[in-house]
């Protein structure tokens, strides 16, 4: 059974830091692009950030560049999104997935309020 099971969400103060993760099973991992999407209150869902296979190469939406990193450890089976200097707008539930998307886990919630 594949499965995608992210973590790591929770309540931040603006300018606050978070760490997600994503742990994943029933498929050959190291063998995906993996993703991370959210999707805010009264919006649609938007591709966040995207790593590759071997983890060394990232791209971002505009919005968060210079404050999110993706990374990857394939011996985990684990994708991250290290999240620094929280804004306001980056509440939102937080998915992980393959690129393309395949299979969607519960999400974690990330809620940046002071």
């Amino acid at each position: 059974q594949v499965t995608l099971v992210e973590s790591g969400g929770g309540l931040v103060q603006p300018g606050g830091s978070l760490r997600l993760s994503c742990a994943a099973s029933g498929f050959t991992f190291r063998y995906y692009t993996m993703t991370w999407h959210r999707q805010a209150p009264g919006k649609e869902r938007e591709l966040v950030a995207r790593i590759n296979r071997a983890g060394d190469s990232t791209n971002y939406v505009d919005s968060v560049k210079g404050r999110f990193t993706m990374s990857r450890d394939n011996a985990k089976n684990t994708v991250y999104l290290q999240m620094n200097t929280l804004k306001p707008e980056d509440t939102a539930v937080y998915y992980c997935n393959a690129d393309p998307p395949w299979i969607w886990g519960k999400g974690t919630q990330v809620t940046v309020s002071s």
